[in-house]
């Protein structure tokens, strides 16, 4: 039998994950789970949360979480573990156009976008998403289910905590330390090390809340 593919949350987050995962060409099927009523990009909704046993049941064998996150990421964390739960495989998806090192670690679960660029002995969580174009050099780590917006750089060495968000065109100075929690604005540039469960921004970027 074929892997089957659940995606668990339409949205924006979900158009862009069904082009890479239809691009893998790995699944017999996709479907989606949600509570609306469309399709999205021609993808069936087959059912929402509650049916994800009954699903499994009947032969839905992956699950990918496709909700996306800015600052607050209890959804995703909620959904995956829903899966996990499950018992369902919780494949990494990685867009055949991303540049990944040999020797970097993508865990489960994680989603790395198009044009997207992991470098050597770079480690990126369960659950994160390097979005479009993202870059995360070499020897970096990126927490669970942390977000690396497009366009942003996270230069080497750097290490980003939990649930954390690098925003869109960001750039984190070689060797920083950016805590659980944290919410850096589209823009930034971070220079100095951010404590957990702070949001910063700026030029340089600097804690506001």
């Amino acid at each position: 039998m074929g892997r089957k593919l659940l995606l668990i949350g339409g949205g924006g987050h979900c158009r862009s994950v069904i082009d890479s995962a239809l691009a893998l060409s790995i699944f017999e099927q996709v479907g989606i789970v949600d509570t609306k009523a469309d399709d999205c990009l021609g993808v069936t909704i087959v059912g929402r949360d509650e049916d994800i046993p009954s699903l499994v049941m009947s032969g839905w064998t992956d699950a990918f979480v496709t909700v996306g996150s800015i600052g607050d990421t209890s959804a995703r964390r909620r959904l995956y573990e829903l899966a996990a739960k499950a018992n369902l495989n919780m494949p990494a998806i990685i867009d055949p156009s991303a540049i990944v090192a040999a020797n970097a670690k993508i865990e489960s679960g994680a989603y790395v976008g198009k044009g997207a660029i992991i470098n050597t002995n770079a480690w990126v969580g369960t659950g994160a998403i390097i979005n479009t174009g993202a870059i995360v050099e070499h020897d970096c780590m990126i927490g669970d289910f942390s977000h690396v917006s497009p366009g942003a750089t996270v230069c080497g060495q750097v290490t980003v905590g939990n649930d954390s968000h690098i925003g869109a065109g960001s750039v984190v100075r070689q060797g920083s330390v950016i805590g659980h929690h944290v919410l850096v604005g589209a823009g930034s540039i971070v220079v100095s090390d951010l404590p957990d469960e702070v949001t910063a921004y700026g030029n340089p970027c600097k804690v506001v809340k």
